[in-house]
């Protein structure tokens, strides 16, 4: 396997990096305030897509295998269609749910802080203006099972009286404490095997 000695040194550089980042981002986190501005941050992301890249990364190296289809057998064959579809069957659904979150909530920002009883929402530079009684409905939607890699993916949508409607989804922050701060509002929960939003 020629392919192996060329990728081996690219896995420990990217290992090596990304655990200098978290590191890095856990040490300054210890001597910063709680912020009350939420984006879609690399950390964020890092922690909802950590089992998916972790179950891709542990099954990619059997899924090149796939190039030498024509001197398998066909119990081998079958084997390697079955950790294929382990492996795909777990990470996919999480990459398509954080591929769309991040396309819905690249610009948005999200201000909240309970105790100063402030949410407000900025998609690029501009401020929603909307405040807690401009709110008709919350909607929140969670996953039916706290077992699958795209169970931490929820979002909520806030509609306004004018009839707008915003997608808040968990690529922006954990988004409980909103809906706990928006319950005198009516709120309808759903769940879903899959939060596509």
């Amino acid at each position: 396997m020629k392919l192996l000695p060329f990728l081996r040194p690219l896995l420990e550089a990217a290992a090596a990096v990304t655990l200098m980042v978290v590191g890095l981002r856990v040490i300054t986190g210890f001597f910063t305030r709680k912020s009350r501005v939420y984006r879609p941050t690399f950390l964020r992301q890092f922690a909802l897509l950590f089992w998916p890249l972790l179950c891709l990364g542990v099954g990619l190296p059997f899924l090149g295998t796939f190039f030498y289809a024509g001197t398998l057998s066909s119990y081998e064959l079958v084997l390697l269609t079955a950790v294929a579809a382990v492996v795909l069957g777990f990470s996919v659904p999480a990459f398509l749910l954080h591929s769309q979150y991040y396309a819905r909530n690249l610009h948005t920002t999200l201000v909240f802080d309970p105790k100063q009883n402030v949410l407000e929402v900025y998609e690029g530079r501009v401020r929603i203006p909307f405040g807690k009684k401009d709110i008709a409905r919350v909607e929140r939607v969670t996953c039916k099972s706290e077992r699958l890699f795209w169970s931490n993916y929820t979002y909520l949508k806030l509609q306004l009286q004018t009839g707008e409607v915003l997608t808040l989804t968990s690529l922006l922050t954990n988004l409980e404490p909103v809906a706990e701060f928006l319950r005198n509002t009516p709120l309808e929960k759903k769940q879903r095997w899959f939060c596509w939003a």
